[in-house]
């Protein structure tokens, strides 16, 4: 099994979400755990690291995940309009 580890932008990012969303994404999240690449989409033209994208409703999750060590490393929560901007 994973283990989910957030970045210190995706813990502001929480913090600005209304309540029962980012309950809603915590809990979702910890439910890919077991085999996290059936439920997320790779982004193209991610650089050396491939990045993914994990839907939640409205909400994107953008995020690496490490097999060697076994652990999602979530960067960045979002709105879906705003969060590709980056990538």
């Amino acid at each position: 099994m994973y283990a989910l580890i957030y970045s210190p932008g995706a813990q502001k990012d929480f913090a600005g979400l209304p309540r029962d969303v980012a309950v809603r994404i915590h809990t979702s999240l910890k439910s890919i755990k077991t085999d996290p690449y059936n439920h997320v989409k790779k982004l193209e033209g991610s650089p050396a690291v491939p990045l993914y994208s994990y839907k939640v409703g409205q909400y994107r999750c953008i995020l690496t995940i490490e097999d060697n060590k076994l652990v999602i490393f979530v960067i960045e929560i979002g709105h879906r309009k705003n969060i590709y901007r980056k990538y």
